[in-house]
């Protein structure tokens, strides 16, 4: 396997591009980016003998200014799924080829013309024993009661689906009864505890937060809680109302080898390399032949694993308001 990780510092001066037999993936880094890597990149690289370039991380207003220029350096992007919506109706990207792409093997929950699902993944509650007694904590109601468990709480410092979730069903808010978002609502709930809230912007932070115990609870993705656990360490798993999420694969419109660009997701979105992927992150996979292909005991710590209590998150919703949720989401984080 071939593959270079390199950051590009800002559009124009630091973008990678690519010779005829490479192509450009963009992703966000961590050992997400390096498990695409290994799992993805390696093996279409071995199939077809074009090598995949690793750029990053994916930077939606970089897309938008590539796009606009006509000058698109990535051939592919890992993006976040509600994201993937709004930029294909707003002509940011290449319509998917699925003659190329085996959409019917992939959970039509993460499918649009545009965008395929690259994983799926839960935001669950997730917690430090130690920080607790005999009485942990089981649900999401409980993530917002400091009186009967003390101690910071930790949320995903950015706009996007999870939290605003969390904060509408732990105040009571049916699952089935969650759209329109009541923001007046969410944003209440979480007053009750924002003085006890330290905000995680990317996935380690979130796993030292947890295991030191500065935040004995918080709402974090599974996969994070799952690689603590394989490391020995000793944390919590609410399954109870957790909620889904994914990220997309996406071709920048006007992006240099499309063709390479459609055998690339297709190649990663089969089975196998879905199996591969999901066992090495603790993501959900998107093709729905991998479950049969992995370890019993291992699928069952997958999100797919826990349907029954799992609440999804509207995507189509998110990428029609996400601006305007957005703008509330700092507005409120500022005051």
């Amino acid at each position: 396997m071939k593959h270079a990780l390199l950051l590009a510092t800002a559009f124009g001066c630091a973008a990678m591009t690519a010779s005829a037999d490479e192509l450009v993936f963009s992703s966000w880094g961590g050992t997400t980016q390096d498990a695409q890597a290994e799992h993805w990149a390696g093996p279409f690289t071995e199939q077809t003998g074009i090598t995949v370039l690793n750029d990053g991380p994916t930077d939606y207003g970089k897309i938008k200014a590539m796009v606009e220029a006509g000058s698109v350096a990535w051939d592919v992007a890992d993006v976040e799924f509600d994201w993937a919506l709004q930029a294909g109706q707003q002509g940011l990207l290449e319509p998917l080829d699925f003659s190329v792409i085996d959409r019917d093997a992939l959970d039509p929950r993460f499918v649009s013309d545009y965008a395929v699902g690259s994983f799926y993944y839960s935001f669950v509650l997730g917690y430090n024993p130690a920080s607790f007694g005999a009485d942990t904590p089981a649900s999401l109601a409980d993530l917002f009661d400091t009186e009967r468990f003390p101690g910071k709480r930790t949320f995903y410092k950015w706009s996007a689906p999870g939290v605003i979730e969390a904060a509408l069903l732990a105040d009571g808010v049916p699952a089935d009864e969650l759209y329109p978002l009541d923001l007046d609502r969410a944003f209440a709930k979480l007053d009750t505890i924002k003085s006890d809230i330290i905000w995680w912007s990317g996935g380690a932070q979130s796993q030292q937060l947890i295991a030191s115990g500065e935040a004995p609870m918080g709402l974090l993705w599974n996969g994070r809680l799952s690689a603590l656990q394989a490391d020995g360490l000793d944390v919590g798993i609410v399954w109870d109302q957790n909620i889904t999420a994914a990220d997309a694969l996406v071709v920048p419109k006007g992006a240099p080898d499309r063709e390479a660009a459609m055998r690339f997701i297709a190649a990663a979105t089969a089975a196998q390399p879905q199996a591969d992927f999901a066992a090495a992150t603790g993501y959900a996979p998107i093709n729905v032949d991998s479950p049969a292909l992995m370890d019993p005991e291992l699928r069952a710590t997958l999100p797919d694993a826990q349907s029954a209590p799992q609440v999804n998150a509207d995507m189509a919703y998110w990428a029609e308001h996400r601006d305007e949720i957005g703008t509330r989401w700092y507005a409120w984080q500022a005051q």
